[in-house]
């Protein structure tokens, strides 16, 4: 019993290793850190390659207001998420999207991430601005 065990913990590893190594390949996706200009600004042009995803992510105070908006050629499904523990939180999601805006009130000190999935056969062309 201790053996099938093992062998079970040892494919796990390896599964958890193979899905790392394909998250990571070149084109997968597209993850970028927010940095924030001197006008509390972020805008970044961006394509998001075909059934793949592009996310922006970045630590929030509570008290900030992000002012959100993107533009996409074609249509994205749209999030913008928060993991607390093992649960990921969505303050806003939108299927099929081309355009979007809203506000987002932070409400305490966390990572956030607006993220694009293209499920599309073709690169889709996105413009992304946030303000705080």
């Amino acid at each position: 019993m201790k053996a099938r065990t093992n062998r079970r913990k040892r494919g796990c590893w390896r599964l958890a290793v193979v899905a790392l190594v394909w998250w990571a390949t070149p084109g997968h996706a597209r993850i970028v850190d927010i940095e924030w200009d001197g006008g509390g600004r972020f805008e970044r042009r961006m394509d998001v390659a075909p059934g793949r995803f592009a996310e922006v992510c970045g630590r929030l105070a509570a008290g900030n207001v992000v002012r959100w908006s993107f533009e996409a050629a074609a249509s994205l499904d749209f999030n913008i998420h928060f993991h607390e523990g093992s649960k990921a939180r969505y303050p806003a999601r939108e299927d099929g999207a081309r355009a979007l805006s809203g506000v987002l009130p932070v409400d305490a000190d966390r990572d956030y991430c607006w993220m694009w999935t293209n499920k599309s056969p073709a690169p889709v062309s996105l413009v992304i601005n946030l303000a705080r």
